[in-house]
């Protein structure tokens, strides 16, 4: 037999070498194995692929043991005990069925079947060696020897195989083996036709007479069948000379050398072609074998419902199937095969629980098994006292090293070789655990050998010890056993043996509990339960059974490939090899060296059945690699998985333990954790969800005892408190560090608390503060607040003991604030339930948590810095209250802040601050509130008053609040994206309405009401005391509007018997002492870098009474542009100008213009008619118009300093104004003297905002027409919300805007209209003073063109009317006078020239003489302001048209100079401008004919007679 290094697929081939010629061939066929690279087609199924196959030669007249070597890591036998490592004989030989029939020399003749298919193994080739030298050999002996071992050996072809042959169906081979020296070595394998394919050489070196055969065409045509598709099973190995030894070569060389010689590529196709025959011919023997495989299955699978069948018998042939895929290589159709049977195992045992008749439902299994009966027994014995002891229950030192003897087969439950499970289902003398423990170990195998991480049971035995040591004694692990082979392990099938086997450890604990229970309790019933040692027993065999399990398969599947970090128990070894640097069979995986506190920066997956608790996260899809700290990355296919199912199997070892410790009174710390979480909800009871129907009552507590443990290790661990701790924390270590290599942060957090509670229950508070900084934030994350309570009490106790005071400060402020979040989440689930919050209130309060506020705060005491804590997280339902109180007699106010304390504790708080914004968009206002003194909160509800001294009448939101105790400062801002709607979060009614009481300190800004056009637009500041006695005052101005500038520095005081204590700076004035009542009037300048309508000046005034310092605070909006609108057309005479002003307004409101005047010059001096009686109201559409007349002062020199600019003074009144004043004035009378006269200001402030906003133009213009106005719009639907957020009157405790609501109803009924132009309109009169400037006119000429009165006319002269003829000459004479008077220039030309020209329609006048000339002027000096000239021109025209005609017109320019340039400029007075000549028909008789013999077919003119006037001339 061939050795097979590391196989994991191997068949049988059965070689026969009657001439000793294998150690011949042997060195040539052993580099060519395996088989590689193989392709079966199923029948049920797609083309398989094995891509090595091991052969196993076996020679047939040899007995040859099976070797079973122990440096190999796999079995070299597919059909032996495969259960996941190398079987190795231990001091006895296996009388199993799987060797009843394995060929040896003794089965030379017949071998003698079995009768159940699946228990043999035998051959899939038969393979003959033949050596033959020469024809004559052939002929005489080695023809006859093969035909006689074909038929000793094969099947005849003649008759039909039979079921039980096909399924030990196999091929044979003829190999012909050639020497050198020989004759056959001469020969040709081949020759004639089929020979044409070799060497030209090969052909004319062949000296063979035609028709002869070489000795390799014999054997194919004696023994290989004809015919199409036939197998050929004869081939040739020709040896080469170098490799014959030397005994075996011929002496004598053949006499008839041939000349031919085998090459070197002759020899490889020869090898080709055997190592394909031996591919196909075992693959077709493996085909016959799976055909009648799965027919037989097919039909006993059929029989199920008839009687007689046995699921037994089914096994063992549907295993055989399974084998023979393990055999081959298809390990996973082999696994599918023992899945299929484990669900038919299952389905048996289900039909014959629910039938009650095993018989007829596969045939009954036992209902024990006996080895777990003796060990119940035995284990039982030792308890009561009725047996001795054994070496096997002496005590183990945990503290010592432990000897080689401890670690044994025993503690490999899981084995298909522990006992003879074939045996035993072929005799159907097996029990439900040995059938499933048999089925689970021989799945295992195969994933292990899927997941290439086979090892002998002793290397299993080694790692076992080694996990033990590691446990025990903290001893490093050593990893994976160092000969393995270079193929790396497949992670994926190793976390599906770990996977299967958290299935299966709790299926079997349950059978094996049945199990005791049916062998030893068969008296026990529900009316006499069992004995308390029983159940002892019971609960520690299943315990023992199921931890060694865990152990062997966390053995079973450890691998280097899994880059475990270093524990956090211990420093790691120097001797432990690091998990950064892995074996080159690790390379595809390297080992993250990282530490359990860097969490990764992708989501982690949530582990599986684990803290699914509110808030938790969803799963993020893993990732395809790890990337290391050092940024290495490596593929993690089943790395993760591997990790986490043995995390979970650590953590079920665990949970084993803790259940064993739990009897001894050792738990894990969970039970002394302070409870401090959910409250006692009235009429809600507890409800066990456990069964009511148990399989056995339990008379009594059993008393624990070692008796029925088989894990040493587990044993060990039992015996002492210590031991016990030391173990559970090791386990619980590994899997936190499996746990996170896997990823799962859930778990790794969960193993993290354990640890933290363990050790504060061991009082080791340095390394449970430790574990509890890295759990404690991941809980309250993921919400699960009562556990974070309860981890933050115990973490706060820890920092405490170990005077870390400023841990402490921060995880003690986090446990009150986790504690009353907790109880507001109490709260709000008390109202929803309906339940009084007082009760609730009270059950929320925990002992665990009082106390630590005290604590908290005289700590806080001795650190630097403030500790700050949202308000929100401490208080709930805060709110401000409704009534705001106002001081009598000062200028301050007080709020109240209802809140609720979360806290179990009352507080003292020190100092209260609070800030309020205003509302109002685009306006930055804040205002300053102070608590008086310190104040108690106690649990529940508390109220808080806060006192401020600036009162700004608006709207304000609570933008921050802060509350101090000792050093613990309770804050609340508010975040400025979401607004005021945002503070309702934490404050219900954020919003406060503040005013100011009639009677307080005013300071009012308003535009100037005497304008002066020329001059800097003025402010009127007017300050009032009101009811304050001010010691000092600051009032200080700044601009609040871009490109605005006050000139304070130029302020005026109008007031009298008041002055400045201090000079005026920029901005600011200092008053000194002002007594009540009294008031105060500034003016001062502004300018603006551009028109605007409107300007705001923010105005704050600092004054001190004898109650302190107080601050009034506003920010007016003051309109500055200009009311009307002037413009001015002027109308030069020869004696006077007359100018008109035009007056309109510029706003919608009409304007009463009440006095106008315009006021002289030095030069000029205005005249006007007479002043109307009554007030002038000007309409945006109905300008007023005045007219003056300018003359020229006579005898006044002009100058530099000569003032010659008019000043045109309006006195008027805004009709909106008026109505403002009145109605305010009227509603000041209506609330003078009651309840509500605090409110004036605030009355009169929303009258004028109603008059502004709702008046329309039509309203305005309407009232200016009547003379009064509708008060209908101070009573809308806004009136109901204009004054809400007031709180209460004080003197009678009525809703503010409800009264003041009914009054303005009230008054608007009884006065609907209130007159407005009236003598108490006086007060809004205004006044503006606008320049007038009279142009400078050099020369202004008068002309007029004046007619000849002694022509004759048409008209007789008695008529009033004067009128000429057409085509009549008519004599005229231009008169042209100018004058210098209204040049008020200093600088003037001697001489000026300038041009005239009469010009006139062609179609109207006929012009003659000097239409054009030159007009020459002299300024003569000395001479007056009135002095003129004149020139006449005589004109000759002739009216061409009847009609009204306009006289010609004359237009006088300036000459251009010689360069072009005017030479001076003039204005003209037309004369005849409106004046007409009138033009009429000189005719007295017309003759017309009717007919249409006209031109255009009209009346045809026949005759005319022309009217005859004495010196009349027609042109």
């Amino acid at each position: 037999m061939m050795e097979q290094p590391f196989s994991t697929s191997k068949v049988t081939v059965e070689y026969f070498d009657p001439h000793d010629v294998y150690k011949l061939i042997s060195p040539g066929l052993s580099p060519r194995l395996p088989l590689r690279n193989l392709h079966w087609q199923s029948h049920s199924g797609p083309l398989r692929s094995i891509d090595v196959l091991w052969v196993e030669l076996v020679n047939a007249g040899v007995a040859t043991p099976r070797p079973t070597p122990g440096n190999l890591r796999r079995s070299v036998s597919a059909s032996t005990h495969d259960d996941g490592f190398q079987t190795q004989q231990i001091g006895r030989h296996s009388a199993s069925t799987d060797n009843i029939d394995t060929p040896t020399a003794a089965h030379a003749t017949k071998e003698r079947r079995h009768q159940i298919p699946g228990l043999r193994r035998t051959p899939y080739l038969k393979v003959l060696f033949v050596r033959c030298d020469d024809n004559d050999t052939y002929k005489s002996t080695t023809r006859a020897e093969i035909r006689e071992w074909i038929k000793e050996n094969t099947p005849p072809s003649t008759r039909k195989t039979n079921t039980q042959e096909n399924h030990d169906a196999f091929e044979w081979l003829i190999v012909h083996v050639v020497v050198p020296n020989t004759v056959a070595a001469t020969q040709p394998r081949v020759v004639g036709k089929a020979a044409e394919g070799a060497s030209g050489e090969k052909a004319a070196a062949s000296r063979w007479r035609t028709g002869s055969s070489t000795l390799l065409e014999k054997l194919r045509a004696d023994f290989n069948v004809s015919g199409k598709g036939t197998v050929d099973r004869v081939a040739q190995i020709r040896i080469g000379i170098n490799d014959v030894p030397y005994d075996m070569l011929p002496r004598v060389v053949p006499a008839t050398p041939t000349g031919y010689s085998e090459t070197e590529k002759d020899a490889e196709n020869a090898w080709g072609e055997l190592i394909a025959k031996l591919r196909s011919l075992i693959l077709a023997s493996f085909d016959m074998r799976v055909t009648q495989y799965e027919d037989d299955i097919r039909e006993k699978d059929t029989q199920r419902a008839l009687p007689g069948w046995n699921f037994c018998t089914f096994f063992i042939l549907k295993e055989g199937l399974a084998r023979g895929f393990e055999s081959v290589g298809l390990v996973e159709d082999a696994l599918v095969g023992y899945d299929e049977l484990s669900v038919g195992l299952d389905t048996v045992l289900h039909e014959q629980v629910v039938s009650g008749e095993p018989e007829r439902h596969g045939g009954a299994l036992l209902s024990y098994t006996e080895e777990i009966k003796a060990r119940a027994e035995y284990a039982l014995s030792t308890m009561t006292g009725t047996g001795g002891g054994d070496d096997d229950e002496e005590a183990v030192d945990l503290q010592s090293k432990p000897s080689s003897n401890i670690i044994s087969a025993d503690d490999i439950p899981i084995s298909s070789s522990r006992k003879l499970y074939r045996d035993m289902i072929v005799a159907n003398n097996v029990s439900v655990f040995d059938f499933r423990s048999y089925i689970f170990s021989r799945q295992v195998s195969l994933l292990l050998r899927l997941g290439n991480a086979w090892s002998s049971k002793e290397q299993l035995l080694e790692k076992i010890k080694e996990q033990h040591d590691a446990v025990l004694h903290d001893a490093p692990s050593q990893g994976a056993n160092a000969n393995v082979s270079d193929e790396p392990e497949n992670l994926a099938m190793l976390a599906e043996v770990c996977r299967r086997t958290l299935q299966f450890i709790p299926a079997i604990s349950q059978i094996m509990r049945t199990d005791v229970l049916a062998s030893l309790a068969k008296d026990a019933t529900e009316s006499q339960p069992i004995s308390p040692q029983l159940a002892e027993v019971v609960d520690n065999l299943v315990a023992s059974f199921a931890f060694s399990v865990a152990q062997q398969i966390l053995a079973q599947t450890s691998t280097k490939a899994l880059p475990i970090p270093p524990s956090l128990l211990v420093a790691p070894s120097p001797h432990e090899p690091k998990s950064s640097i892995p074996e080159p069979k690790t390379m595809m995986h390297p080992a993250r060296n990282s530490s359990l506190n860097v969490r990764s920066s992708a989501q982690p997956p949530i582990s599986p059945g684990i803290f699914p608790g509110p808030g938790a996260p969803q799963a993020a899809a893993a990732s395809n690699t790890v990337v290391t700290e050092k940024g290495t990355q490596f593929l993690k296919t089943g790395l993760e998985e591997l990790a986490a199912r043995r995390a979970e199997l650590y953590a079920l070892s665990r949970n084993v333990l803790e259940q064993c410790g739990k009897k001894r009174g050792w738990g894990d710390g969970w039970e002394s954790v302070p409870d401090v979480g959910e409250a006692n909800v009235h009429g809600l009871e507890d409800v066990s969800l456990d069964d009511d129907d148990e399989p056995a009552k339990v008379s009594g507590k059993p008393e624990p005892a070692l008796a029925g443990f088989q894990s040493d290790l587990l044993r060990a661990a039992l015996e002492d408190s210590d031991d016990f701790y030391r173990l559970y924390e090791t386990l619980t270590d590994k899997a936190l560090r499996h746990y996170t290599v896997a990823d799962h942060n859930h778990a790794v957090q969960a193993c993290f608390t354990d640890l933290a509670i363990l050790k504060y229950h061991q009082k080791d508070y340095a390394a449970a503060a430790s574990y509890f900084y890295r759990s404690t934030p991941f809980f309250g994350e993921r919400g699960w607040s009562s556990l974070e309570l309860s981890m933050l009490v115990m973490y706060s106790h820890c920092l405490q003991h170990l005077q870390r005071k400023d841990e402490f400060v921060r995880v003690a402020m986090k446990l009150i604030i986790k504690a009353a979040s907790a109880n507001k989440t109490r709260l709000e689930r008390a109202k929803s339930l309906k339940v009084g919050t007082k009760q609730i209130a009270a059950d929320a309060s925990s002992a665990a948590v009082q106390g630590f506020l005290a604590q908290l705060t005289e700590v806080t005491k001795t650190m630097p810095n403030e500790v700050p804590v949202p308000i929100s997280q401490v208080f709930s339902d805060l709110e401000v209250g409704e009534n705001v109180e106002y001081d009598d007699g000062r200028d301050g106010f007080t709020l109240t802040i209802r809140l609720r304390s979360l806290l179990v504790d009352e507080i003292t708080v020190e100092q209260g601050r609070m800030c309020l914004v205003d509302s109002t968009a685009g306006v930055n206002r804040e205002l300053l509130l102070e608590s008086l003194g310190s104040q108690v909160l106690k649990p529940g509800d508390n109220t808080l008053r806060l006192h401020g001294k600036t009162t700004v009448a608006g709207r304000y939101d609570v933008d921050r609040l802060s509350l101090v105790c000792s050093n613990i400062h309770f804050h609340y801002e508010r975040d400025i994206d979401q607004g005021s709607e945002g503070a309702r979060d934490t404050f219900r009614l954020p919003h406060v309405r503040l005013y100011r009481p009639t009677g307080g300190l005013a300071c009012q800004l308003t535009a100037a009401k005497d304008i002066q056009l020329d001059r800097n637009n003025c402010l009127d500041l007017q300050l009032s005391t009101g009811w304050n006695t001010i010691k000092s005052c600051d009032v200080r101005v700044r601009p609040n509007t871009g490109g605005l500038r006050l000139l304070t520095t130029n302020v005026e005081v109008i007031s009298p018997a008041v002055e400045f204590a201090r000079p005026p700076e920029a901005g600011l004035f200092h008053f000194g002492a002002l007594a009540s009542g009294e008031s105060v009037l500034l003016r001062f300048p502004f300018s603006t870098e551009q028109d605007v309508s409107t300007i705001s000046v923010k105005v704050e005034a600092t004054y001190t009474t004898e109650d302190g310092t107080y601050i009034f605070s506003s920010t007016p909006s003051i309109p500055v542009s200009l009311d009307l609108g002037v413009n001015v057309q002027d109308v030069f005479k020869h004696t006077a100008i007359f100018s008109r002003f035009s007056v309109s307004t510029a706003s919608p409101s009409p304007l009463v213009l009440m006095k106008s005047e315009l006021l002289d010059s030095d030069i000029f001096e205005s005249h006007s008619g007479f002043e109307p009686s009554d007030a002038v109201v000007v309409f945006p559409k109905q300008p007023a118009s005045l007219l003056y007349k300018i003359t020229r002062k006579t005898d006044v020199a002009i100058d530099s300093k000569t003032q010659k600019i008019l000043y045109l003074k309006l006195h008027y009144a805004v009709v909106l104004d008026i109505i403002i004043n009145h109605v305010g004035s009227a509603l000041k009378v209506l609330v003078d003297g009651t309840d509500l006269e605090r409110y004036v200001d605030l009355v009169t402030a929303y009258s004028q905002e109603q008059i502004t906003s709702r008046l329309s133009p039509y309203d305005l213009e309407r009232a200016a027409l009547l003379g009064e106005v509708s008060t209908s719009c101070l009573v809308g639907p806004q009136l109901d919300t204009a004054f809400l957020g007031l709180g209460k009157v004080p003197q009678t405790g009525k809703d503010v805007a409800a009264t003041l609501a009914d009054l303005f109803r009230t008054w608007q009924s009884t006065m609907p209209r209130i007159p407005i132009l009236s003598s108490d309109g006086a007060g809004q009169t205004r006044s503006i003073l606008i320049p007038v400037d009279i142009p400078s006119m050099p020369i202004l000429y008068s002309v007029d063109i004046q007619l000849e009165k002694e022509q004759s006319a048409l008209i007789p002269s008695n008529s009033s009317d004067t009128a000429v003829g057409i085509n009549q000459l008519l004599m005229a004479n231009l008169h042209i006078k100018w004058t210098r008077m209204w040049n008020t220039s200093t600088a003037t030309e001697d001489v000026q020239d300038f041009t005239y020209e009469v010009t006139a329609p062609a179609d109207m006048w006929l012009l003659g003489g000097h239409k054009r000339g030159h007009i020459t002027t002299h300024s003569s000096p000395g001479a007056s302001a009135a002095a003129s000239s004149t020139l006449d021109v005589p004109l000759m025209l002739v009216p061409l048209r009847e009609g009204w005609v306009p006289y010609p017109t004359v237009d006088i320019r300036e000459a251009k100079g010689e360069d072009g340039a005017s030479a001076a400029h003039c204005e003209t007075d037309h004369r005849n401008l409106g004046e007409t000549v009138r033009v009429v028909a000189d005719h007295t008789q017309v003759t017309l004919s009717l007919d249409a013999s006209g031109p255009g077919g009209g009346p045809l003119v026949l005759e005319t007679e022309r009217m005859a006037l004495d010196g009349r001339v027609i042109v």
